[in-house]
């Protein structure tokens, strides 16, 4: 997740006459969303469609409630032919194509390995490698079928499928589209730290963006990312520095890799990804944090993302960058 430490300070300096706000929260997090247009807008108008389309969203997606879609597809045990709606088909499509260019170390269907380390109830539970190796059979997009665009196949009658990593993103673009359909076409959407940007501020000037330095138990700003395009950008980042465990010396991060069912132990700490698309560019920063630097730069450079990825040794943070970062047009990080 990223923190955008000066997004919403960023913005408070423009007219506060011209630029409308709203805030709340959803899926487990909070959202903040600022825009204006050159059209009228009634905030309240805006306000009711924003509030039906998250409900809806999380109705569909949320691991979290035993009622949603998502959940209700996990809970059928059975090979058989499964009816799932074509929103969820679509995004599990979309990480299939991403967790296939990490040669698998990003999975949906990692969540029973993040139950058994005890991710979920914030306790650690390292397990022995006989449940490891046992819990492994169950993970893996290879063991679920797409039969068409409306139904999918359990070759494991025991998988289930964590959107989270692809959910946050997806919702930031939905909610984009959303304003856009209203003719608002400057704005800044931010949902649990993930985010995209359109246009620019009421006075002319670019959003900017704030990441902050990589470091647990702080948050102090470490980039900011100047955005002069007017088109659409997400930034996602991911991170390991914000949930993990550290037992008799060892970090134990939440980013889990699906190959091994381990915690991740390179010393990368965050990937940012920047991408005309934020439904892939969630999907994107989870992967190339899984893989770490060396092998997250490969996959990058391969699929033409833009990302960047700092490494920490001791108490410096080294950063790198994939080719495609040098390609991005009135976009600058400093």
């Amino acid at each position: 997740m990223v923190a955008v430490l000066l997004a919403l300070a960023n913005v408070s300096c423009v007219k506060q006459k011209d630029l409308k706000k709203l805030s709340g929260n959803t899926q487990g997090t909070s959202y903040h969303i600022s825009f204006w247009s050159n059209t009228p807008a009634d905030l309240k108008t805006v306000e009711k469609n924003l509030n039906t389309e998250l409900a809806r969203i999380d109705q569909q997606l949320s691991n979290y409630r035993p009622d949603s879609a998502i959940e209700q597809f996990n809970a059928l045990i059975s090979d058989q032919a499964l009816p799932v709606d074509a929103e969820i088909v679509n995004l599990i499509e979309q990480a299939r194509a991403v967790s296939i260019a990490s040669d698998g170390c990003y999975d949906l269907t990692i969540k029973p390995l993040f139950d058994l380390w005890g991710f979920n109830h914030d306790q650690l539970s390292a397990p022995d490698a006989a449940t490891l190796k046992s819990t492994l059979q169950n993970i893996g997009l290879t063991q679920l079928e797409r039969l068409d665009a409306t139904h999918l196949r359990k070759h494991n009658a025991n998988l289930r499928i964590d959107l989270s990593s692809i959910g946050q993103g997806y919702s930031v673009n939905r909610i984009s589209n959303l304003l856009e359909q209203q003719h608002i076409d400057n704005y800044l959407v931010e949902i649990g730290g993930e985010l995209q940007t359109r246009g620019q501020k009421p006075d002319g000037k670019p959003w900017r963006i704030a990441l902050e330095k990589p470091l647990s138990g702080e948050r102090t700003l470490h980039k900011i990312i100047t955005i002069q395009r007017t088109t659409p950008l997400a930034i996602m980042t991911s991170g390991t520095y914000r949930h993990y465990f550290d037992v008799d010396g060892i970090r134990y991060s939440h980013i889990l890799d699906a190959r091994t069912g381990k915690p991740v132990t390179h010393s990368t700490v965050s990937v940012s990804v920047l991408h005309d698309d934020a439904t892939q560019a969630d999907a994107w920063s989870t992967a190339l944090l899984c893989l770490g630097k060396t092998a997250g730069l490969a996959a990058a450079n391969k699929a033409g993302i833009a990302a960047l990825f700092i490494e920490q040794q001791g108490h410096a943070f080294n950063e790198f960058n994939s080719a495609a970062m040098a390609t991005l047009q009135q976009v600058s990080i400093k």
